[in-house]
């Protein structure tokens, strides 16, 4: 088993509801337990400015899944959330992103571990830091140090809508 931290987000449709549906449906996968959730956060459009802000969250997954597969079974769940990629930073219904696999550095045409733009998103990192501020990304740091020099203005916790078990 190995350690893999995703990352959700989405900003049409019912954000909430999907990620709760796409939290369901990692922990539905092959050889694979949803270990932690962070809660969820509000936070600014990012990239494409002109669009609703988005929620995020991240989970904390268990997984006998290679990365080439767990990053099919990504896809395929956005997939069935009704996710169009019709722009890079536009606005989707659910976006999962694989941050890290423990013991895992990959860099190839589908797939980059761990994520090599972390460090410069507070979407990424607030939810991140709930479940892992300890956790160290080769070439990038402390996850609770990256969060502490990031820019997280905009970015709102919404305590009452706990997601984490």
């Amino acid at each position: 088993m190995t350690a893999a931290y995703v990352a959700l987000g989405g900003n049409l449709g019912d954000p909430r509801r999907q990620l709760l549906e796409a939290m369901d449906a990692l922990a539905h996968l092959p050889g694979t337990r949803v270990l932690r959730r962070s809660r969820l956060y509000r936070t600014p459009p990012w990239g494409v400015l002109e669009q609703p802000p988005f929620l995020n969250a991240a989970v904390l997954l268990d997984t006998d899944l290679a990365p080439q597969a767990l990053l099919d079974a990504l896809l395929a769940i956005e997939q069935r959330a009704g996710r169009v990629r019709a722009e890079r930073n536009g606005p989707r219904t659910l976006d999962l992103d694989l941050l890290h696999m423990d013991d895992v550095q990959l860099d190839d045409e589908r797939l980059t571990l761990p994520h090599p733009r972390i460090a410069e998103r507070a979407f990424v990192l607030l939810p991140l830091n709930d479940i892992a501020p300890d956790l160290r990304l080769p070439g990038q740091g402390r996850v609770a140090d990256l969060l502490a020099a990031a820019d997280t203005q905009g970015c709102e916790c919404l305590i009452e809508d706990r997601l984490a078990e």
